[in-house]
């Protein structure tokens, strides 16, 4: 399932969206297999008592197993690992909801770090360091950590050149009314990325042109 074109501000576009590496589940999955192959077995053993006290164990075991699995999928089903045109968002949670969103302007750095095993499999780590309160930020079984920097880096530099237009008075490169200008300079705001003085200076500049 994708993430939800609602979560996103006016004018924001998603540059990625996807789930964490599939090997988030695969324990769960070869869990799962193996429980399965154990009842198969059960079935095919013929000692009377013994039998019947090993099916139930092998049905509990199958149960376990299968709620294990389905649970792991359905958290990595539900989380998001997303980079906007504006910021990042980690999202988890199938009931209760978790999240982490660091605006681009704030990003000063992204590492990643990867195994030998997890270079073969296209999974990895990434390290975010931004200003604020978080300071730091690990995301775990990241698809193509690599090419995710690459991506973010790319996003941040996009961001620099929208502000220095603002900040040099420029019209944006696309023509977008004054009224959704307003609103995605108040949701900088709210965020942080622009300071209240900032915000009226562009305001002013907005309603004078």
């Amino acid at each position: 399932m994708p993430f939800s074109q609602k979560n996103l501000n006016p004018n924001e576009t998603i540059a990625l969206d996807m789930h964490p590496h599939w090997w988030a589940f695969a324990g769960p999955a070869a869990a799962f297999v193996g429980a399965l192959i154990l009842g198969v077995f059960v079935l095919t053993l013929d000692t009377g008592d013994v039998r019947t006290a090993l099916t139930f164990i092998a049905i509990a075991v199958i149960v376990i197993a299968a709620v294990w699995f389905v649970s792991r999928y359905l958290k990595w089903s539900t989380t998001y690992f997303v980079i906007t045109s504006h910021r990042l968002i980690f999202r988890t949670g199938v009931i209760g909801k978790s999240g982490i969103e660091i605006p681009l302007e704030r990003v000063n750095n992204v590492n990643f770090n990867q195994t030998v095993f997890e270079r073969i499999l296209g999974a990895g780590d990434l390290l975010i360091e931004s200003g604020g309160e978080e300071g730091q930020s690990r995301f775990s079984e990241i698809r193509h950590p690599d090419r995710v920097q690459r991506l973010i880096h790319a996003q941040v530099e996009e961001v620099m050149k929208r502000r220095a237009a603002y900040s040099a008075g420029a019209a944006p490169a696309a023509e977008i009314d004054v009224a959704e200008q307003l609103e995605r300079l108040e949701g900088m705001m709210q965020r942080g990325t622009l300071s209240p003085e900032e915000f009226e200076s562009q305001k002013r500049k907005l309603l004078d042109g």
